[in-house]
């Protein structure tokens, strides 16, 4: 079986695969924080012995394990004994340490948020993810620093912190629910500081089922240890498994499996124009499925938004034309080469 992650395709058109994917997973995420926070709602309509049985870690855990049957049945082609061969220690150690950051650690911090504050705070305070990454890309990955794409960044964040300035009547006011999207955004970073590094030599299968499978199995420990051994009593009640495929199959399958495609193959410039759009996506979709109001900082801040991501597409095009023109004059330099030596004598 031929190993996922070597390249099939021209590297202009797995660049243009994974700048889509990216901002695929990116619609996907952000409309996800609205479907968790729908289906809780659905359950506390619908309370079982007065309790909402439809928890953020009921539909956390199920929805991973729900994720893992159709992983098996798309991935199982690539847990050969060769390719398990293949992996070292130092392989089994980046895969167990990204399963706790992404599928444990993340996802927990973040279904916290969202039980303490709007879908629209969580969003935005996530503002700060795109620079960062540019960042600690750049100074622990060694990736090619791109100004542009850290200067759309920071308008972004910029028009992130009007929007929570305005709607806080002209004040920021960080409660546990905001507290909690900062901390879950940071893990949220360093899992994919992990993933760029780790996924390289790794087949994608073998990633895929394995992260979700032990970041479930720390779920699950981290949950009883901090709620108690009864937090998990309704795990099985049939409204839970009524709802949850929802939640595993669009969040959980799509969004993963296009967010770890999209890090194979796009540039950390591509990742973070397109994560940039996510509070656009995230408020938009709040709007309509939660009925939530953006508050008077929507036009102001997502107009500052919509101007980071020109700037970012901008600087990305200047980008390209800059790498095409080097190339055109290496070309040129090139045949001027061979032609020089089909001369012999040049007078001198």
């Amino acid at each position: 079986m031929a190993n996922v992650s070597a390249p099939t395709m021209p590297d202009n058109s797995r660049l243009m695969m994974g700048a889509g994917l990216a901002w695929l997973a990116v619609v996907i995420f952000a409309a996800g924080n609205s479907i968790v926070s729908l289906l809780a709602e659905i359950g506390m309509q619908n309370r079982v012995m007065g309790r909402n049985v439809i928890t953020y870690c009921n539909l956390l855990f199920v929805g991973s394990l729900l994720s893992i049957v159709p992983m098996g049945f798309m991935f199982w082609r690539d847990w050969t004994v060769e390719n398990l061969r293949k992996l070292r220690a130092r392989h089994w150690g980046i895969l167990t340490l990204s399963a706790f950051l992404s599928s444990a650690l993340t996802p927990g911090l973040f279904f916290y948020a969202l039980e303490q504050t709007t879908v629209t705070n969580v969003v935005l305070v996530g503002r700060i993810e795109p620079p960062l990454f540019l960042v600690a890309a750049w100074l622990i990955l060694r990736e090619e620093f791109e100004p542009w794409a850290l200067g759309a960044g920071l308008v972004a964040l910029l028009g992130a912190a009007v929007m929570l300035w305005m709607n806080g009547g002209g004040g920021f006011a960080l409660g546990k629910g905001e507290i909690g999207a900062l901390l879950a955004t940071l893990s949220y970073v360093a899992s994919t500081l992990v993933a760029r590094a780790g996924l390289r030599g790794i087949p994608l299968g073998i990633y895929a089922i394995y992260r979700t499978v032990v970041g479930t199995v720390f779920y699950f420990f981290l949950a009883i240890y901090l709620f108690g051994p009864d937090h998990f009593q309704d795990v099985f009640h049939p409204l839970v498994w009524e709802w949850v495929w929802i939640y595993a199959v669009i969040v959980v399958l799509g969004g993963q499996f296009a967010w770890a495609l999209a890090l194979k193959h796009a540039r950390s410039g591509d990742v973070s124009l397109a994560t940039s759009f996510s509070p656009v996506a995230g408020i938009l979709i709040a709007m309509v499925l939660l009925g939530e109001d953006p508050g008077p900082g929507l036009l102001p801040g997502g107009a500052i938004i919509l101007a980071a991501i020109a700037i970012g597409q901008y600087g990305r095009l200047r980008s390209q034309r800059a790498r095409a023109d080097c190339a055109t004059r290496k070309r040129a330099a090139e045949r001027a080469l061979e032609h020089e030596g089909e001369v012999n004598f040049k007078g001198a």
